[in-house]
Parts: C-alpha cells; sequence; structure tokens
C-alpha cells in the first residue's frame, strides 16, 4: 500500500502497528485537527534476518510479498483501533520498505511535526526511549514530538 503524497505542512505519524501506535496515532490527530493539517501515516517494513545481505536471491526474496502484506494488515489494525470507522479525513497511509529511522527522516522533509511513540516492538525494554525514536529526534528536519504509553 502506497498512496504517498508529498505535502510540506502535513502532521507524519511513524508507527509499527504494535498496541503503542494507538496511542501514538490519537495522539497525532489531535495535533494534526488543532493545527488544520492533514495526517500522514507512516510504516516501515524490511526483508527477513534469516537472509544476509549477500544471500538474498537475485530479484529479492521471497518472502518480501508476505512481509509487506503484514505490515499493511498491522497498519490498518492500528488505523482501525485508533480510529475505528471514522478515520480523520485527508488521512494518508504509507507502507515503504526500508529502515525506519531513514524513512521516518526522510519523511520529515515534508512535514510540520513529526509523532513517534516512545518504543515498540523492541525487546529492550529497559530502555527509556525506543533506536528509531531517538534517531528521529537527533536527526529530524522538523520538530519531533515522542509520544508515551497511554497512562
Amino acid at each position: 500500500m502506497d498512496t504517498t503524497a508529498t505535502h510540506p505542512n502535513r502532521i507524519v505519524v511513524g508507527i509499527d502497528g504494535s498496541d503503542y501506535s494507538t496511542h501514538t496515532l490519537t495522539t497525532a490527530a489531535t495535533f494534526s485537527n488543532a493545527m488544520n493539517l492533514p495526517l500522514a501515516i507512516i510504516s516501515c517494513w524490511s526483508r527477513s534476518d534469516i537472509y544476509f545481505a549477500a544471500e538474498i536471491p537475485v530479484g529479492g526474496f521471497p518472502e518480501a510479498g508476505i512481509l509487506e502484506d503484514e505490515a499493511t494488515r498491522l497498519v490498518e489494525q492500528a488505523v482501525e483501533r485508533a480510529f475505528g470507522p471514522e478515520r480523520p479525513a485527508g488521512l494518508v497511509v504509507t507502507v515503504r520498505y526500508g529502515n525506519p529511522a531513514q524513512i521516518l527522516i526522510e519523511e520529515s522533509r515534508n512535514a510540520r511535526l513529526l509523532v513517534l511513540g516512545r518504543r515498540g516492538r523492541g525487546g529492550f525494554l529497559g530502555l527509556r526511549i525506543g533506536s528509531v525514536s531517538a534517531a528521529c529526534a537527533a536527526h529530524a528536519h522538523c520538530p519531533v514530538l515522542i509520544v508515551n504509553e497511554q497512562a
């Protein structure tokens, strides 16, 4: 699913489909409404760790379609949890292949605000902030809002 629309006056929200994504999405929508800007959801997927870069078959890897479909399903579930059937007007959802931090930093060039969760699927529960959020906070081209879990 790629419905990318470049709009320099938009709110970009990066999600991974985890339960933390729900609160991040609703927070981003609040800012989108308050600032009267469209909301762009970006989610990323990457190759399976079962392949080393040198072992990826020519033309890609067989699981690519499965991984993209799963990423799309997780984003749709997160959007449904956050908004139900009443999605915000002008909502754009994009699922991209690649490193999430790099993609979100790139997307921040055409954003008024980048909204991220504090952490998502990462396995290091003691961390105060996830690696993607930390990289974006340090390198984004617009202000970054990092949303904590809902209390």
